[in-house]
């Protein structure tokens, strides 16, 4: 049986929310170096969710090696233009 995942009642917002956007950041990168793509596919959309969430000051304190990648996969291997992926594989 899985582990059951924890529930926050409460939203993210200030520090806690910015580190939280790295963190997925990272965990997406980590799982796009190891080629897992569904995986880094799915890390990226949550992060790309909770970066559009940030003001313009907080999003000037996220490292810019993360936003620069963030926005370079997004635009070139995760656009509209691309072909989305096949849902059930068999």
């Amino acid at each position: 049986m899985p582990a059951k995942k924890k529930k926050t009642d409460n939203p993210l917002v200030g520090k806690a929310l910015i580190k939280e956007v790295n963190r997925r950041i990272r965990a997406a990168r980590s799982y796009w170096n190891a080629h897992n793509n569904r995986a880094c596919r799915g890390e990226r959309e949550k992060a790309m969710a909770l970066y559009e969430t940030l003001t313009k000051e907080q999003r000037e304190q996220v490292p810019q090696t993360l936003r620069v990648w963030l926005r370079y996969r997004s635009e070139k291997y995760f656009g509209e233009h691309r072909t989305k992926p096949a849902s059930d594989r068999k």
